[in-house]
């Protein structure tokens, strides 16, 4: 199988931010890839650099077969793009601003129209297609800017936080529009914050932090580099917290996280499951029972998003690409 993106050793810097470190990224045809990552890691300036909208300081990438810098204007017609912010004119209705991206793309009148009203079907804005796009709420605004990013149905769809603002229809229903255009054959890198989502739609996944690509593969895999399910347990007493922690060290495979303002305690567990995780629970409270702890609430969670984040890099993100251009 072909790679439809090809990343090596990209660099970008804003001043004293390094936003791109030399990062390197394969994305196989006909495949999804999720850039996960918080705020600041990258992420978007990745997108930024594929698609055409700022040129790397260093390195290369082809996308589509098409050098992004030296074959720029040639493969802005095989790409679609949606940025995190929508990008739509407000004074045209939903069905104009369509039309319109048809035109751009060359798709001819008839196409243009037809493929505007396929979209606002699709998204669930038929009723709202012949009003201005100004009456919009946010979240119709964002479907309305992800419609136009699919007019011309490109080979390579960049998505940029896609969901972020959707509400949990809409959010299912652009799920499932990407599982029909990836079904077609269609290649997509997909940024997110979201762990949920990035299990859901993507093939693999690249963790992102300070510009490079730091861990990669699909959701297990990434999942068991940070061990296995996680105990909550809120000892609101300060006192009690200290006793917890002493009371679960033998439950817990690694460094139990005191949340001091919050009261909250995460005890991690070692490849727990089939009904371990439960287990473990049971015997963690019998513990802190007979040590006389208070507990206000309790939960056994999977990792998330922030547990293989925070592992892997030991910190947040320091400051937003956003910022630092």
């Amino acid at each position: 199988m072909a790679d439809a993106i090809v990343a090596e050793g990209l660099i970008k810097t804003y001043g004293d931010v390094k936003a791109l470190d030399g990062i390197d990224l394969q994305v196989p045809e006909g495949t999804v890839t999720a850039l996960l990552g918080p705020n600041g890691a990258g992420k978007t300036t990745m997108v930024r650099v594929l698609t055409t909208l700022i040129v790397p300081d260093a390195g290369s990438a082809r996308v589509a077969g098409f050098d992004v810098v030296n074959d720029a204007r040639a493969l802005r017609s095989h790409i679609g793009a949606s940025g995190q912010y929508a990008a739509v004119d407000e004074y045209l209705t939903g069905f104009e601003n369509l039309e319109m991206v048809g035109r751009l793309y060359h798709l001819g009148v008839k196409h243009s129209r037809d493929r505007a009203r396929e979209l606002l079907a699709q998204f669930d804005l038929e009723e709202a297609g012949d009003r201005p796009v100004k009456g919009y709420s946010g979240g119709m605004r964002r479907r309305l800017d992800l419609a136009g990013a699919l007019v011309a149905e490109p080979p390579v769809l960049f998505l940029d936080e896609p969901t972020t603002g959707l509400d949990p229809r809409a959010r299912l229903g652009l799920w499932e529009v990407i599982d029909t255009l990836v079904a077609r054959g269609t290649t997509l890198l997909l940024t997110t914050q979201y762990m949920d989502e990035a299990e859901r739609l993507a093939d693999d996944i690249a963790v992102i932090d300070r510009g490079k690509v730091i861990a990669r593969g699909n959701a297990d895999e990434l999942k068991s580099l940070v061990g296995g399910e996680r105990i909550e347990i809120g000892v609101p007493d300060s006192r009690d917290q200290q006793v917890a922690c002493r009371e679960l060290a033998s439950v817990a495979s690694g460094e139990i996280q005191l949340d001091s303002g919050t009261g909250k305690l995460t005890v991690p567990l070692s490849g727990a499951g089939g009904g371990a995780g439960a287990e473990a629970l049971v015997a963690a409270l019998g513990k802190l029972a007979v040590a006389g702890v208070r507990v206000t609430d309790v939960a056994l969670r999977k990792p998330t998003l922030d547990d293989v984040f925070l592992t892997l890099t030991g910190h947040e993100a320091e400051k937003t690409e956003e910022a630092a251009q």
